[in-house]
């Protein structure tokens, strides 16, 4: 894809990493190793990246409902992007990962949902920059005060309440972002519990970027949704609310805003079955 304001490329990220009014932030996790993304930083990131985590900063703890990734405490989420330096509504944030956009989609509808909307992804990820020749470092980067008020976009989410109410209803759409085999429950490596929401129907998350983590175009993307454009109302979920944010992020691209996401996801669906 082109620059964009949803999308960078690693062409434009390298001419503007000193960039005083762009923040970028490494995002990169594994749910099989959770230590892994911050090692993975520390030994080589790209220049002036900070790092989020996860599970740390992207996620509260665990409880018996909720989901496996509860949203992060939103006034703390705040302090820590306030404090490597962004502006509300002023500094431009660019996230990257090396997961086709699994986990800085995430950031990147958080930061929306916390009202910023001046964020995008770096195209092809962190294997995309540095095939592309550009520098890594160890170095960590040194911070300068930011402030980060968010203004909440409550009605970008839905609870378990609204999902079981709304899902069935005429115009209304649920869309389940995980892989086709886990939606028709021939698999389940993480839940307790195989399947899908009923009455959901399937659009793989990964379906969004190319085996490159290069994101598909954008009339790709809008050719991808074409049966849900008359959509009254598209709510999404995956396992745990974030890959769902990488489909958030094609309907966007598409040009179909508004679509809403579980957070809880599967995972808090199947808690209470």
């Amino acid at each position: 894809m082109t620059d964009t304001n949803l999308i960078v490329s690693p062409e434009w990220l390298a001419a503007n990493t000193e960039n005083p009014q762009v923040v970028i932030i490494d995002c990169r996790f594994s749910l099989a190793d959770a230590e892994l993304g911050q090692k993975q930083y520390q030994e080589s990131h790209i220049p002036g990246a900070f790092y989020l985590d996860l599970n740390r900063d992207l996620a509260s703890p665990v409880d018996k409902h909720g989901g496996r990734h509860p949203l992060p405490n939103i006034a703390e989420l705040a302090d820590k992007l306030s404090a490597i330096g962004i502006k509300f509504q002023n500094t431009l944030v660019v996230v990257y990962d090396d997961s086709r956009l699994a986990f800085a989609a995430r950031l990147w509808w958080l930061l929306r949902y916390m009202g910023h909307s001046k964020v995008a992804v770096l195209d092809g990820g962190f294997s995309g920059w540095k095939a592309a020749g550009y520098p890594v470092t160890n170095i960590l980067p040194e911070s300068i005060e930011g402030k980060f008020v968010p203004e909440l976009r409550s009605d970008w989410i839905v609870d378990i309440e609204a999902v079981k109410a709304r899902k069935d209803l005429p115009g209304m759409v649920l869309v389940d972002s995980r892989e086709n085999d886990r939606y028709l429950g021939l698999r389940e490596p993480i839940d307790p519990i195989a399947g899908h929401i009923p009455g959901a129907v399937n659009y793989p998350w990964q379906d969004v970027t190319d085996e490159g983590s290069k994101v598909r175009s954008p009339s790709e993307q809008k050719q991808r949704w074409s049966e849900l454009e008359t959509a009254a109302e598209i709510m999404v979920y995956c396992g745990s609310g974030v890959t769902a944010c990488v489909n958030l992020l094609s309907l966007e691209i598409a040009g179909i805003p508004n679509a809403k996401l579980y957070p809880g996801s599967w995972s808090d669906w199947c808690s209470y079955q």
